[in-house]
């Protein structure tokens, strides 16, 4: 069994996440690939110098995406069964284990499970809060998911190593949502996307408005060119944000000729946000972290939004 890693610009995090996979309790054979990108933060003599309990190898991934880093760590890989891991999530212990029992008992071809934002203090904090909410991250099953079964996405997977071979790896066209678009084709082939809702991963979130605008932008940018490769693989919850966005332009089209019903939208849809942020309560105790959640959730919305109508993707 291999875990791979793509790792890029993320020195900071590089070792917190080998430190999770160190923690494992697997009984079988277990190795590590990471493929290093260029990074600007020292991430390649980090993961030089990084420590791990399990035996470990570092690739290079000179094109800097992470679906060519993944497939690079892929090649590299001697396991029959790949586990997905990003620099940002950390591994509870036993998921290893889980995850690929759970493989073995459904006979899926990935078996991934839900993501949960946790913010380590100030913004990113309330990031956290803000994306773990149903109104923030949406409905998505690797993020709301409790019932186990097949889906159509999850949060990092487990992969059968030749299921994952057939379908090709992960398209290195693609710089976001190379995840969504490897499990839509594997289903395509009608193997099976597996959640395990007992697989929670922590996961940590931006920590400026800038890198969250950015990331959300580029998330809505990349979605467009995969419903456009593969119109069949599109969801309701996908097309939210888009029209919150055209609606707001409406809106504001209508305020600047004169006419006072352009305000119900956007009145509506701040209106949901505060709802939605005093609702955090428990977890931002503080109404200014109230304030910024509503603040975030409108960042992450029209970010999206605006990336999936107008943004260009950006390519490595």
């Amino acid at each position: 069994m291999t875990v791979v890693i793509p790792a890029r610009n993320c020195a900071r995090e590089l070792q917190g996440c080998l430190d999770a996979i160190s923690a494992q309790a697997y009984s079988g054979s277990l190795e590590v690939v990471i493929a290093v990108a260029p990074s600007t933060d020292g991430t390649e003599q980090t993961a030089a110098k990084a420590i791990c309990s399990w035996p470990t190898q570092v690739v290079a991934n000179p094109a800097g995406t992470t679906s060519a880093g993944l497939n690079a760590a892929i090649q590299a890989a001697r396991g029959e069964v790949i586990v997905r891991v990003d620099a940002q999530s950390r591994l509870p212990g036993g998921y290893v284990e889980r995850a690929v029992a759970t493989l073995t008992r459904t006979g899926a071809a990935n078996v991934g499970g839900v993501q949960r934002p946790v913010g380590q203090s100030g913004l990113s904090r309330v990031i956290a809060a803000a994306m773990s909410s149903g109104f923030g991250g949406g409905p998505a099953h690797f993020r709301r998911g409790r019932r186990e079964g097949p889906v159509d996405t999850v949060y990092l997977g487990a992969f059968d190593g030749e299921a994952l071979a057939v379908a090709g790896g992960f398209d290195e066209s693609l710089e976001r949502n190379q995840d969504y678009e490897l499990n839509w084709r594997l289903r395509e082939q009608s193997r099976v996307v597996w959640l395990d809702p007992t697989l929670v991963v922590d996961y940590l979130p931006r920590s400026s408005w800038g890198d969250l605008a950015r990331q959300y932008f580029d998330y809505g940018a990349w979605k467009r060119v995969v419903i456009g490769r593969h119109p069949r693989s599109v969801q309701p919850r996908q097309l939210a944000a888009p029209a919150l966005v055209c609606g707001l332009v409406l809106s504001a089209i209508e305020l600047v000729r004169g006419r006072s019903r352009g305000v119900l939208m956007p009145a509506a849809y701040l209106g949901s946000c505060a709802v939605a942020a005093l609702r955090l309560g428990r977890s931002l105790p503080a109404f200014g972290d109230r304030l910024r959640a509503a603040a975030a959730f409108a960042v992450m919305h029209l970010a999206w939004g605006t990336g999936f109508l107008v943004g260009k993707p950006r390519s490595r």
